[in-house]
């Protein structure tokens, strides 16, 4: 009985028990916390850029910052240190330091050959959104969600001014050719420019009618560049503050990226956020000179141009660095591994792969179990992932998304069998039956389907709940499914007639987890009243009560509260 109520508490996302032992050495074992035997994925892209010398490429993740060889985009370092995503990446002009601004409010600096961290600035009250060095590598400029500009010493690490006047998040910051003044963009929806060795304001640029997002200054100094979630960039006139140019033609989302390149001071690129596109233009002129298209799915969220303006990497959420040749019309390299947060994992019947289900980059990935290493991509989602589920004999994967699809794919090839009819609803639950011939879904309303598996139709609809439904499991035979509800109940059907069998009702507040024991006899439910409930099936009386404020609400209360699925 130890051995069972302790497995009750194992939640879905403690994949390390099935681990194997003997591990590739590779970047998937690099600085894992205690206990973690790999890595899937680098995280979530959110800044990149180049080194001065073009051979190195910083990456600023959601967990940590990945240092790659620029010609061979191998993983060379991963740099460890800050408690929250990391949100920007900036090399120093002599390129002796590498700094990073991140979401636990602090910039770090970083030994750029060795990766060695240097010195924490702190002072930000919120998240440092953007760093950058000054062109003689002596300050550093941040711009951060406390709406507030510093300017810091690099020798020292102190600050030397606090600019105050934006009212909104500053998403970037970036100083002029000559270092004699620093531009700044925020959601206050205007560009601030600054005297630098006096910290006072100089101009303030007006025209966006949404949140800033990008900033760049042209190599001669004449022009700024400003994006925003507006769609379009503005090119400014900076001697005479006047707008000259704006450039249209992004869809959906915003100008995440917009940058001068940094040879040819008329061409600039911009990165769209959910169009996946990057456009090049000429300044001066409308139209843009091409656009490029490569990414598989998402949008763009940053790039970074080669310091001699010849090659521009680009980062998207569907997980993958491209790199450019901005002569041709294709990417010439990508890097896959990136990824947004996670918000579903499961192994293979067999144990030799891992499914993951992206929340943002809309895709399926499947790992190798035994090196860590991704095999497959799975594109066809239209929006987060928020389940994925393998077949009881582990060729077929099911996955579902907030868009109210469920994919069937083919685990050996990655191809598409079967798309369902839309949900009424976002999707967040599939199980398959054991016996293999059906599976069944809920998608937040009050009903669960039963699906065909060879012809994806719906063979009976379930209904009794008088809320959403968030978990559903079927009893080892396949005879019984149980389904947890927001209605503060748990239903027992009958697979074959569709009846419900039994109502539990002792939860006091939404059940959000439910699973059957391995002998099919005993069923356990998780609730948000803090407890799990341990349930005779055949007699359908609780025989056992956990308290979970009684045991360790910090980790267990919270964690049955914000997950779904616990298995014994």
């Amino acid at each position: 009985m130890k051995k069972l109520l302790y497995s009750v508490l194992v939640f879905w996302l403690s994949i390390s028990l099935l681990a194997p032992s003997t591990l590739a050495e590779d970047y998937t074992q690099w600085n894992l916390p205690t206990g973690a035997k790999a890595r899937l994925g680098k995280g979530k892209i959110n800044g990149i850029t180049y080194s001065p010398d073009g051979k190195r490429i910083a990456v600023a993740s959601s967990i940590g910052i990945w240092i790659h060889d620029a010609q061979t985009m191998e993983a060379l370092n991963l740099l460890t240190g800050h408690t929250g995503i990391v949100r920007s990446v900036a090399f120093s002009a002599d390129d002796l330091i590498l700094a990073s601004g991140s979401g636990d409010n602090t910039i770090r600096t970083w030994d750029a050959r060795t990766g060695t961290h240097i010195q924490t600035l702190t002072g930000h009250l919120s998240s440092v959104y953007s760093v950058v060095f000054s062109p003689d590598s002596q300050k550093i400029a941040s711009g951060s969600t406390d709406s507030t500009v510093r300017i810091w010493d690099v020798r020292t690490g102190t600050t030397l001014y606090i600019l105050t006047d934006h009212s909104g998040i500053v998403s970037s910051v970036v100083f002029s050719p000559d270092g004699s003044t620093l531009a700044s963009a925020s959601w206050d929806k205007t560009v601030r420019t600054w005297d630098v060795l006096s910290g006072e304001p100089i101009s303030t640029f007006s025209g966006h009618t949404k949140n800033l997002l990008t900033l760049d200054y042209s190599p001669d100094g004449k022009y700024l560049a400003s994006g925003s979630w507006d769609r379009t960039v503005r090119i400014w006139d900076v001697q005479s503050e006047k707008n000259l140019q704006t450039l249209t033609g992004h869809k959906g989302g915003g100008v995440m990226w917009a940058k001068f390149n940094p040879v040819f001071s008329r061409i600039l690129v911009s990165a769209g956020a959910w169009d996946g596109t990057l456009r090049m233009y000429d300044i001066h002129k409308d139209e843009p000179i091409k656009i490029l298209k490569g990414h598989n799915t998402g949008g763009l969220t940053t790039a970074a141009y080669s310091p001699d303006g010849k090659m521009l990497l680009s980062g998207s959420s569907d997980g993958t660095l491209c790199l450019w040749n901005l002569e041709i019309d294709s990417p010439i390299h990508r890097i896959k591994g990136y990824w947004n947060n996670i918000d579903s994992v499961t192994y293979s019947p067999n144990g030799k792969m891992i499914a993951s289900g992206g929340s943002w980059d809309r895709t399926v990935q499947l790992w190798n179990a035994d090196t860590y290493m991704l095999q497959n991509l799975l594109i066809g989602h239209s929006w987060e992932v928020n389940c994925v589920v393998f077949n009881p004999d582990g060729k077929i994967i099911a996955s579902a998304d907030s868009n109210r699809n469920v994919h069937l794919w083919n685990v050996q090839t990655g191809a598409a069998i079967l798309t369902l009819p839309k949900h009424k609803n976002g999707v967040w639950n599939i199980a398959f039956s054991p016996d293999g011939k059906k599976f069944a879904s809920e998608s937040g309303e009050n009903t669960i389907h039963f699906w065909d598996l060879q012809t994806g139709t719906i063979l009976q609809t379930l209904t009794g709940h008088t809320e959403a439904v968030v978990s559903i499991v079927f009893s080892p035979d396949s005879k019984t499914l149980a389904s947890g509800s927001w209605d503060k109940t748990i239903r027992l059907w009958d697979v074959q007639t569709g009846e419900t069998l039994h109502e539990l009702t002792d939860h006091t507040d939404r059940v959000s987890c439910v699973a059957f024991s391995s002998d099919g006899k005993m069923l356990a439910s998780g609730s948000w009243d803090d407890s799990i409930y341990l349930w005779d099936v055949q007699s359908c009386k609780s025989i056992r009560v956990i308290n979970l404020r009684c045991q360790n609400p910090a980790a267990l209360a919270r964690g049955c509260r914000h997950r779904k699925y616990f298995d014994f």
